[in-house]
């Protein structure tokens, strides 16, 4: 501290700390607190003490021999510079070793090393005349300014001093330390001393009590309590209570009594000890004592104020140190506990004592690191201890107990617990120091303090909702606002005001103080928000509006923590990992997932249950579509535009998930829409066995030639007599294209929508964040493909086979032609295009075509052993197939000529095939065969597979048409060849 407390070194200054604080404490003098040294087990009251405290000190000063000296109080000072002589004159007359004048020339040393300011009165002279100044020619000793600072009147001072005379004449030479004070006091006066005899009687009863205390309450050495001098001595005190003691000089009782008490005082662990006497320097007896004499450093008529004369009260006090049993260590650690007191007992008014106790606490710390003594360390462990308590109740819920008019009071405070939370970490044993070492105690105090703090704070903000809640007072300022994200605006709010008044303050200890804060805050705020989520299953307003208040808060809070750690080691990286994310987004996109999956299963289920009732009617409206497409997408626009309604701000992150979930809806829906519809395969005749001709094969009688039909016709008709009408799939084709239609309007609406939202960019439109319904559209166009080519083969192969597969060309191919065919599949030509959409028509009409020429090629490659063909009639189905495309052309009206002619290619490029020779013909398949299974097919030709691919390069279609082959030359061949029969 200084050359005041120890080794001159200079004391702090209070740099950037309040003198005092303006405003009042918010605490009061009720707040005042026990004593840690212990209580002393007798009813010895304060006054009682100060005044055993004052005859210590006189005695004490005047056995250390001082030689007078002048002294002039500063509030005198000019008047003693005007009047010399007569103050030279008036203190050269001083006899009294107490009579040292105070003639103070310089500021108090020990004022400036606790940071203290000069007081308003420089001295206490004032005291004197009740205040009123005194004359220039009367000085103030140092004995007269402590009788004053500690209450004693003049006439027990008087009293006192008379007696230690009395003493001195008997004991000439004798040390305090080799006496017992008050049982010297005890012999020395009489009741003639005292104005009244229950005065007398009143004054050795507290010395009696005073002998009780130091030698058998609280000894300097321990005591056995079956000592017989101890128990003579209680039996004295005892007795005296009832019946004064004769304190006589030849009284036989006194003579007792100064045995009884030398032989308890002069106890030493090496046995009596008569030159030092310990009856005053047991603890806490002699701690309570000293805090009688520091107190007397406080102006009487200003509690708060420390005198300017301190630096001469404190050195004659020391004097008292061999007494009391009192060292430099023990004298600082209670003149701090005194600052402490002091403080508190004054209604905490004044910082500056504060700021004293936190500069002596220096010196205590390094008094603590530099001693073993482990009597020293109880009675520090015990008033540093009490000192945090009462820091701590304040400071880990300071946010109840400081405001922003306060706030330096409360750096002082903090400054107080911080370093006497540090004092007694170090203050331990050295296995728990080696434990702690590396632990920065004020950053960890101060961890505390602010975590503590803002629970308190939060707990509160949510009890106060929770109470207006109640009441329903809530809800006239804040209608259909729930209570977490009301919440969440007023712990946003603490956070900044938090970061605005406190955290610059603890910051001085902790460097992320107002991240520790935010922290803190985030915690408490996600248990509550965790407790809320758990219990909610749907999206509701309610729901959102917490999440979004969430969501904003905890910006707001890592805000304040990133800026709190920019120049932290680590960047903030240690605050931030404790604040796990709410995920507010995330629970509230899960939210609206469930609540999207909700909607689509309600809409499969819809699906599901309609679409067994649906008819297929064409006359349903006028669309000829059905009536559940209508309804299905009407569903689907309602939940788009219900989902736009929700108040979130992430409709364009959630979209595509919606939009996926009601792509696959209605992808079941046209699933289900074409399903048992067949497709082109569904229709197709089997393929009968190859067969050969014999020559004249083709004149059947008429019952061979129906049975043939017959079974031809079982053969033919074996799949798909169950299926469904034309009209009915030419509805189902008009249902798809519908649908796909108005999937464009639905992705127009949407990015309608989404423009509209606050939550998307216009670039994120135009560069496709809405993705299409692209599994419904891709399944309309299977799905229309699909029945289209369904319907096509169903009019061609199943509708028309009787005409086409039961009648084409069979037995004679000029008397059975293709008028018939061409008659039926007008009819249904017309059917169909009345009844399907127009954007669909050619389609339908294509695949009708396409289907038609398949037929027709069936008919003559595997039209089986009912029908055989020789070069003659190649005329005759080459004008057949012309009059088929022409059906199809229909003037010009009908399918464009490109379009019959590109699908015509592979029926024309086989008919010549027809009119070739049969020699060319067997030659041709011999190269062809050879060519596609290599040289082994030289010796014996095998017999090359169906593929279903017709072409004039194709061994198999040369096959077939050499099958049908009417003439001796193909019969033995194939007989040769392949040992074909003539019939099935």
């Amino acid at each position: 501290m200084s050359r005041i407390f120890r080794d001159g070194t200079p004391g702090y200054s209070k740099g950037h700390m309040s003198s005092s604080n303006s405003h009042s404490s918010h605490f009061s003098s009720a707040d005042a607190i026990t004593s840690p040294f212990g209580q002393l087990g007798t009813n010895l009251s304060d006054s009682e003490l100060r005044e055993t405290a004052y005859e210590i000190f006189v005695a004490s000063y005047r056995s250390s021999g001082s030689k007078p000296l002048t002294y002039i109080s500063q509030s005198e000072k000019k008047s003693t510079e005007r009047s010399s002589s007569s103050v030279a004159a008036l203190t050269s007359s001083s006899s009294s070793s107490l009579q040292r004048s105070l003639t103070s020339t310089a500021a108090s040393k020990v004022k400036k090393a606790l940071g203290l300011k000069k007081s308003s009165n420089s001295s206490n002279t004032d005291s004197v005349n009740g205040g009123g100044k005194i004359r220039a020619k009367k000085s103030l000793t140092t004995g007269e300014l402590m009788r004053i600072q500690m209450k004693v009147s003049e006439q027990t001072d008087s009293r006192i001093r008379r007696a230690l005379l009395r003493i001195a004449a008997g004991q000439l030479g004798r040390r305090i330390e080799s006496m017992v004070l008050p049982l010297e006091l005890l012999q020395q006066f009489r009741p003639s001393d005292f104005p009244s005899q229950q005065e007398y009687e009143a004054w050795q009863r507290r010395n009696l009590k005073v002998l009780e205390a130091g030698l058998l309450l609280h000894p300097h050495q321990p005591l056995d309590r079956s000592d017989a001098a101890a128990q003579r001595l209680q039996q004295i005190i005892h007795g005296a209570s009832e019946k004064p003691i004769d304190t006589g000089r030849i009284s036989e009782s006194m003579q007792v009594l100064r045995n009884t008490v030398m032989s308890l005082a002069c106890r030493s662990h090496d046995g009596p000890l008569y030159d030092t006497c310990h009856w005053a320097d047991g603890v806490p007896f002699n701690l309570r004592l000293y805090q009688m004499l520091l107190e007397a450093c406080f102006d009487v008529n200003e509690e708060m104020v420390i005198i300017e004369e301190v630096d001469e009260v404190l050195e004659i006090i020391k004097k008292t140190w061999g007494v009391l049993g009192i060292d430099q260590m023990l004298h600082n650690l209670c003149f701090s506990w005194v600052l402490f007191n002091r403080f508190i007992s004054t209604g905490q008014a004044e910082d500056d004592l504060l700021f004293a106790f936190n500069n002596l606490m220096v010196e205590v710390e390094k008094d603590a690191k530099a001693t073993q003594n482990a009597d020293y360390s109880k009675i520090l462990n015990s008033a540093l201890s009490a000192i945090l308590s009462w820091a701590e109740k304040r400071l880990l819920s300071y946010r109840d107990s400081f405001q922003r008019d306060n706030v330096d009071q409360m750096e002082n405070i903090v400054s107080l617990g911080v370093s006497t939370a540090k004092i007694l970490v170090e203050d331990i044993s050295y296995e728990h120091r080696r434990k702690q070492n590396g632990v920065d105690v004020a950053c960890e105090r101060i961890d505390t303090y602010i975590r503590s703090s803002l629970r308190a704070a939060f707990s509160q903000a949510s009890l106060k909702l929770e109470m207006a809640d109640s009441s329903r007072q809530i809800w006239k300022t804040q209608e259909n606002n729930p209570l977490l994200s009301i919440l969440a605006q007023e712990i946003s709010e603490l956070a900044f005001s938090e970061k605005e008044i406190f955290s610059p303050v603890l910051k001085r200890w902790h460097p992320l103080a107002a991240g520790v804060a935010v922290a803190t805050l985030h915690a408490c705020y996600g248990n509550e928000l965790k407790q809320f989520v758990s219990g909610i299953s749907e999206l509701t307003p309610d729901a959102i509006l917490v999440l979004r208040a969430a969501d904003k808060l905890e910006k707001d809070l890592v805000q304040i923590a990133v800026e709190d750690s920019v120049d932290s080691e680590d960047g903030g990286k240690a605050i931030i990992q404790e604040m796990p994310p709410y995920e507010a987004e995330a629970i509230m996109a899960n939210l609206v997932k469930s609540w999207i999956k909700v909607r689509v299963d309600r809409l499969k289920e819809w699906v599901d249950r309609n679409l067994q009732q649906e008819e297929w009617n064409p006359q349903a409206n006028r669309g000829r579509f059905a009536p559940s497409a209508v309804e299905v997408l009407r569903m689907v626009d309602e939940s788009l535009e219900a989902f736009f309604m929700l108040p979130i701000l992430i409709h364009s992150v959630l979209i595509p998930d919606l939009i996926h979930d009601l792509d696959k809806c209605l992808q079941h829906y046209i699933l289900k829409a074409k399903s048992g519809c067949g497709s082109c395969t569904t229709f197709l005749p089997g393929m009968p066995p190859l067969t050969r001709c014999s020559v004249g094969s083709k004149f059947f009688k008429k019952e061979k030639k129906l049975q043939i039909a017959q079974k031809r016709t079982q053969v033919g008709t074996t799949n798909g007599h169950n299926s469904l009408g034309i009209k009915h799939l030419c509805v189902r084709i008009n249902t798809l294209q519908h649908v796909r239609s108005e999937l464009q309007i639905l992705e127009k609406r949407i990015a309608g929508y989404l423009r509209n939202s606050n939550s998307t960019q216009e670039d994120d439109i135009t560069n496709g964040l809405v993705k299409s319904f692209e599994l419904s559209t891709s399944s309309c166009q299977e799905g229309i493909q699909q029945i289209s080519e369904a319907a096509a083969y169903k009019v061609v192969f199943h509708e028309l086979s009787p005409v086409l597969w039961n009648g084409l060309y069979v037995g004679d191919a000029s008397a059975s032609r293709i008028e018939p065919f061409l008659q039926e599949l007008e009819q249904n030509l017309e059917t169909i295009s009345a009844t399907v959409h127009d954007r669909v028509r050619t389609r339908a009409i294509t695949d009708i075509m396409k289907a038609s020429f398949d037929g027709f090629l069936l008919v003559l490659l595997a039209g089986g052993p009912s029908r055989a063909f020789t070069r003659h009639d190649s005329p005759i189905i080459e004008e057949d197939f012309k009059f088929l495309m022409d059906l199809f052309w229909s003037n010009g009206d009908g399918l464009p000529a490109e379009l019959i002619n590109k699908l015509s290619v592979t029926v024309k490029s086989i008919l010549p095939l027809f009119s070739a020779d049969t020699e060319t013909l067997i030659e041709q398949f011999r190269s062809l065969t050879v060519e596609n299974f290599g040289s082994s097919a030289k010796s014996r030709l095998p017999l090359p597979p169906t593929s279903g691919h017709w072409s004039p390069n194709e061994p198999n279609t040369l096959l077939r048409v050499l099958c049908h082959r009417d003439d001796e030359i193909a019969a033995k061949f194939l007989k040769k060849t392949y040992n074909l029969p003539k019939k099935l």
